[in-house]
C-alpha cells in the first residue's frame, strides 16, 4: 500500500509542475500579444477631489481652524515655557529619581545621564521645545484614542470599521500627513502637533481596544453580580486590568510621535528636527551628530518612562520581565 502511494506522489507533482508551466506559457503569450496595443485607463481625479475638499475646509472651517491653531499654539508654548523655567539640574535630578523609582536605579542613571548630554552638546533649549511638541501631541493622542477604543471594545462593527482605516494610517509615510495639515493650518508648530496626532494614534487606539477585549469575561460578570455599573466597571475593574496593554499603546504612540516631530521641521516645527535639518543641509557631521544624540536620549527617556507607567502597581519581579 504504502508502495502505491510512493507512485502516485511522482505523478501528482509532474502534474503540478506542468499547470504551473502552462500558466506561465500563458502568461508570456499574453504579455506578448498585449504589447501590441495600447492599454490605456480611465483617469480617475482623486487629487482633483482631494484638492476641493480641502478648499472647502479652508473657506468653511476656517474660523474652527483659527480657534484650534491659536489653543494649541498657547498650549506648546506654555509647556515649552514651563519646560524652560525650571533649571536643567533640577530636571536631570527630577527625572532620574523618577527613574529610579518606578523602574530601578539603572534606569534611573540612565534617564539622568541623557538629560546631561543634552546639556553637554548644549541643546537643551531645542530639546525642550521638541519635548514640548512630543507631550502636546501625546496628551491630545490620548484624550481622543483611548475613548475612541473603549467604544470599539464594546461594538464590533466600530472596530471593523475602524481597522482599515487604522491599517491606512500606519501604512503611509509619515511625510504625506504634513501636506494636508500645512495646507489647512499654515506652517509652524500647529500643523506639526496636528500631523503627529493622526501619524501616532493608532497604536493607542488599537491596544486600548485589545487591553479591554482581554478582560476576563468572569471577571466582569462578578463586578456586575456586586452591583457595579457601566461605568464603574470600566474605570475601577476594566481600565486597572487593561492598563499595562493600554499603556505599552502610549509608549509605542510616543515613539511614532518623536520620529514624525523630527520630521516636521520640514514645516518649521523647530526642535531638535531644525538642527538635523540644518545640519543635513550644511553637511556639517558633528553638529547632526549631536543633534541625533540628543534625538536619542531623548526617545530611551520617553519609552523608558512610558513603559515604566504600565507597569505601576505590579510586583517588582513582574516589571523587570
Amino acid at each position: 500500500m504504502e508502495a502505491s502511494i510512493n507512485n502516485r506522489n511522482p505523478q501528482k507533482h509532474r502534474s503540478r509542475y506542468g499547470i504551473i508551466l502552462l500558466v506561465i506559457a500563458v502568461l508570456v503569450l499574453a504579455a506578448v500579444i498585449l504589447r501590441q496595443f495600447e492599454l490605456g485607463t480611465p483617469h480617475i481625479p482623486l487629487g482633483d477631489v482631494v484638492e476641493k475638499v480641502l478648499d472647502w475646509a479652508i473657506i468653511y472651517l476656517s474660523p474652527v481652524l483659527e480657534t484650534l491653531k491659536l489653543w494649541l499654539t498657547r498650549a506648546g508654548v506654555l509647556i515649552e515655557n514651563f519646560l524652560l523655567w525650571v533649571p536643567w539640574p533640577v530636571w536631570v535630578v527630577s527625572v532620574g529619581l523618577l527613574g529610579w523609582k518606578v523602574v530601578s536605579l539603572r534606569t534611573g542613571l540612565l534617564v539622568g545621564g541623557g538629560l546631561l548630554v543634552i546639556q553637554f552638546v548644549e541643546l537643551w533649549a531645542s530639546a525642550m521645545s521638541t519635548v514640548a511638541l512630543v507631550s502636546t501631541a501625546m496628551a491630545l493622542t490620548v484624550i481622543i484614542a483611548v475613548p475612541i477604543g473603549v467604544i470599539a471594545s464594546r461594538n464590533n462593527l466600530i472596530e471593523s470599521i475602524l481597522r482599515p482605516g487604522l491599517d491606512a494610517m500606519q501604512t503611509v509615510p509619515g511625510m504625506v500627513y504634513l501636506i494636508p495639515a500645512v495646507m489647512l493650518l499654515g506652517v509652524g508648530r500647529v500643523p506639526a502637533i496636528a500631523a503627529t496626532l493622526v501619524f501616532a494614534i493608532p497604536p493607542t487606539i488599537r491596544l486600548t481596544n485589545l487591553g479591554l477585549r482581554q478582560v476576563p469575561l468572569e471577571v466582569k460578570e462578578a463586578a456586575r453580580a456586586f452591583g457595579a455599573s457601566g461605568w464603574q466597571l470600566l474605570i475601577k475593574v476594566e481600565m486597572p486590568m487593561a492598563l499595562r496593554t493600554i499603556m505599552a499603546g502610549v509608549n509605542q504612540s510616543t515613539m511614532m510621535a518623536m520620529s514624525m516631530v523630527i520630521i516636521s521641521a520640514f514645516i518649521g516645527a523647530g526642535g531638535l528636527g531644525y538642527n538635523v535639518l540644518f545640519a543635513l543641509d550644511r553637511v556639517r557631521v558633528g553638529a547632526g551628530f549631536e543633534a541625533g544624540l540628543a534625538v536619542l536620549a531623548i526617545a530611551i527617556i520617553l519609552d523608558r518612562l512610558t513603559q515604566a507607567l504600565g507597569n505601576i502597581g505590579h510586583p517588582v519581579a513582574e516589571r523587570s520581565e
